[in-house]
């Protein structure tokens, strides 16, 4: 054999025991365990409950705004003022109606001379047709029948104009009435007890009747905090999960050290929808529902509009058997096919669904277990079947578990010891 044969065979059985290493390497590697969380299923207090966010509003609140133009000469409170039922709050320059109030006294006036005269007039009139109606049925020859119907016309057109100067007089005074409305409308007082939340407007600006705008109109806005609500926006999957009285604690931006106790008062029936984009840039439509949640004890300077976000308790267990919500996952679950009646691909594919579950240490494998679970509290789901208590369970970290299939072997990380039971 010659010296270039040998070394081919000495680097051919090199190569063979470094692939062999490198095999037997990664069977081992293969073979290593996964590093999880263990944590034992126990059992804790749970609390299910929905988040919305909105703002604070008043229960009762009125927009002042101007019903007649013009310049606004006087105004008697400030913004966060309170006031009373009846207290001036604003004047307008009452010059012009003034004018127009004495126009609708002296047309009054002139209209109820013209109806006296009239009245007069028909008084005549009707004597008159009187006389010659008495001499035309004596038979008397002094009176034509030409003169008696003159006497009857005359007094028909008496009638007439009194009927009509009546007709001017109800006019004039139904101008009068209108032009002192017009005028009483320059002094605006509060119609209800409250706090000024809104004031807009100055001294020297114009006030107009919002006949396009209510915003161009609104002088201010006074709202009775006496009452005081949260009103949120809830998504069209949690709103059903809601009833009234349901007990709410509500945190305001203003008050950020604070949380407010409120129960839910009112669940609107029809949807608010609002146009959303999608990262595609399509348009879509989300829904969500108004809700009212009315505070029980809210801070003596709340304002309406604070930002506001309500966490709604929905649901309680006490003592609940329950898991970590990390450990819940979804696999694909097969069902095993008919011997004797075997299934085609497609007719398999239909028959896969997805299963929720945890996967269940023994004897340091992880199986995958079904499990039901009932309501959601901040960090565990109820359990209702697939696990009892004292079962070993692998809860994370999230990215082993969606890695993991059935029968892995895992072995516990350092954060797993003590794991146990821990109730709230």
């Amino acid at each position: 054999m010659s010296r270039r044969m040998k070394l081919g065979l000495v680097g051919t059985g090199l190569l063979l025991v470094i692939v062999a290493v490198l095999v037997m390497g990664a069977s081992r590697r293969g073979k290593k365990a996964t590093e999880v969380r263990i944590e034992k299923v126990g059992r804790h207090d749970l609390v299910s409950s929905v988040t919305a966010s909105g703002k604070i509003d008043a229960k009762s609140s009125v927009d002042i705004s101007a019903d007649i133009t013009g310049r606004i000469t006087q105004i008697a409170v400030k913004e966060g003022d309170l006031v009373s039922k009846g207290q001036f709050l604003l004047q307008i320059d009452p010059t012009i109606y003034q004018a127009a109030v004495s126009r609708a006294e002296a047309l009054v006036a002139s209209s109820q001379a013209g109806l006296v005269q009239t009245r007069a007039t028909m008084d005549q009139a009707e004597r008159a047709l009187n006389r010659t109606t008495e001499l035309q049925k004596s038979g008397s020859t002094l009176i034509s029948i030409e003169s008696v119907e003159q006497a009857q016309t005359s007094y028909d057109v008496a009638v007439a104009n009194n009927n009509s100067s009546r007709a001017q007089v109800a006019q004039a005074q139904a101008g009068l009435q209108e032009a002192r409305d017009n005028l009483s409308k320059t002094r605006l007082t509060a119609p209800m007890s409250g706090r000024v939340v809104r004031l807009p407007v100055e001294v020297g600006e114009v006030a107009v009747p919002g006949t396009f705008s209510r915003e161009t109109a609104l002088l201010m806005t006074i709202a009775d905090l006496s009452v005081v609500l949260a009103k949120v926006q809830v998504d069209e999957t949690d709103v059903v999960r809601l009833h009234m009285g349901d007990s709410v604690n509500v945190t305001i931006d203003a008050f950020p050290d604070t949380s407010f106790a409120a129960r839910v008062t009112k669940i609107s029936n029809s949807a608010q929808l609002t146009a959303t984009q999608t990262s595609g840039g399509s348009s879509d439509r989300a829904v969500d529902f108004d809700v009212e949640v009315t505070l029980d004890n809210p801070p003596a300077d709340i304002r309406p509009d604070l930002s506001s976000t309500a966490k709604i308790v929905t649901d309680t267990r006490r003592n609940s058997l329950a898991l970590p919500i990390i450990a819940l996952t979804v696999r694909e679950n097969e069902p095993v096919p008919n011997e004797s009646r075997p299934q085609d691909s497609a007719t398999a594919s239909r028959g896969k669904r997805e299963t929720e579950g945890v996967f269940i240490v023994r004897d340091g494998m992880a199986f995958f277990q079904p499990v039901k679970v009932g309501i959601a509290g901040e960090e565990h789901f109820e359990v209702l079947s697939g696990l009892k208590e004292g079962d070993t369970i692998v809860a994370g970290p999230y990215q082993a578990i969606r890695e993991i299939k059935d029968s892995t072997r895992v072995r516990a990380s350092a954060d797993s010891a003590g794991q146990g039971a821990r109730k709230l």
